[in-house]
């Protein structure tokens, strides 16, 4: 399960989280190599928790059809278990590259306190990003991605059913088009403080609106596609974000779904859209997606906050579905490395 020993770095071994069986991690010594010209030497400030994904993982539900697609960038071991597994990391480079050095950066690595990884693998957090917003960064990709598939105009009636962090991120990335009407859909009520406070409209799926000119779904369960569905106007496209591993899911594509001419398109963040990719490179996607985590206001959906040493003992409970948990960070040391 650890990773070859090589350079332990600093007074402090690194370590690095493992999931190890059905709801089961453990933090793991790792070994971290002197960085070479062109690497930087990572100490961790933050990492963000991907609740949906890394749920699935947890509970061993990635579907071995997807092992290899749905391997992290910088993830060790292998599906289903033990894995080291995790994309949303903001640390400051503490040597290696002297461009960055002393450097705020992100990168798409897996939850471990020290780390060393290509420059060109890490994206400097700019001003006015503050690091625990930056962990965002990943869950702001995935929205602008959608963003795209959906393809919205000035002046639409949008919805999102699922006040998630990826819903709400990608409702309030829907907002900010001149003349646009966004609603969110969810059950749990209390997420209309925070939709409302991103300039959102709020609305559980009993009062969901109907004829809506385009609908994001994002809530990875059979009722908010159902809900998502009966939004929609004739015609319209439902983007659907959610990925279910390996449960099926009844879609209610009988009665009026043919006949009003309703388009179920899937959008996943793992690859750019085919218009875009003559021009759009994963950097650039993340650099836009940076840049627009620089309103304050999103500070709102990091409900939770985990110290790195107990995330053996807290991530089981804020993995679960029915927690109340939007966007959780881990906090590390601040001194080891």
């Amino acid at each position: 399960m650890t990773e070859k020993r090589l350079v332990t770095h600093g007074t402090t071994t690194p370590l690095a989280l493992w999931y190890v069986g059905n709801g089961q991690c453990e933090l793991e010594p790792v070994a971290v190599e002197e960085p070479k010209p062109d690497e930087v030497l990572v100490q961790t400030l933050f990492s963000g928790v991907s609740r949906g994904t890394e749920g699935l993982v947890s509970r061993g539900e990635v579907p071995e059809s997807e092992w290899l697609r749905m391997r992290a960038p910088f993830q060790a071991g292998n599906f289903p278990f033990p894995v080291k597994y995790g994309y949303a990391n903001v640390g400051t480079v503490r040597g290696g590259d002297p461009d960055l050095v002393g450097r705020t950066v992100f990168s798409l690595y897996p939850h471990q306190s020290a780390y060393t990884l290509p420059s060109s693998s890490c994206m400097p957090v700019p001003d006015g990003v503050s690091p625990e917003r930056a962990v965002l960064a990943a869950n702001m990709e995935t929205a602008l991605n959608a963003i795209w598939d959906g393809k919205p105009s000035p002046g639409d009636h949008i919805c999102v059913v699922g006040g998630g962090v990826v819903g709400l991120l990608t409702a309030y990335v829907a907002g900010r088009l001149p003349g646009s009407t966004v609603t969110v859909i969810d059950t749990n009520p209390q997420r209309e403080e925070t939709a409302r406070a991103l300039g959102l409209s709020f609305a559980l799926p009993e009062n969901a609106p109907d004829n809506q000119d385009l609908v994001f779904h994002t809530s990875a369960s059979a009722a908010g596609l159902a809900t998502a569905l009966a939004c929609a106007g004739d015609g319209t496209s439902i983007i659907e974000m959610s990925w279910y591993g390996a449960r099926s899911v009844a879609t209610p594509l009988g009665a009026d779904f043919h006949s009003r001419r309703l388009k179920l398109v899937s959008s996943q963040v793992g690859s750019i859209p085919l218009e875009r990719q003559p021009r759009w490179t994963y950097r650039r996607r993340l650099e836009v997606a940076m840049t627009l985590l620089k309103d304050p206001v999103l500070d709102r959906l990091i409900t939770h906050e985990v110290p790195f040493r107990a995330l053996p003992d807290q991530l089981p409970d804020l993995l679960n579905k029915a927690s109340d948990v939007l966007a959780a960070i881990v906090v590390y040391d601040a001194k080891a490395c």
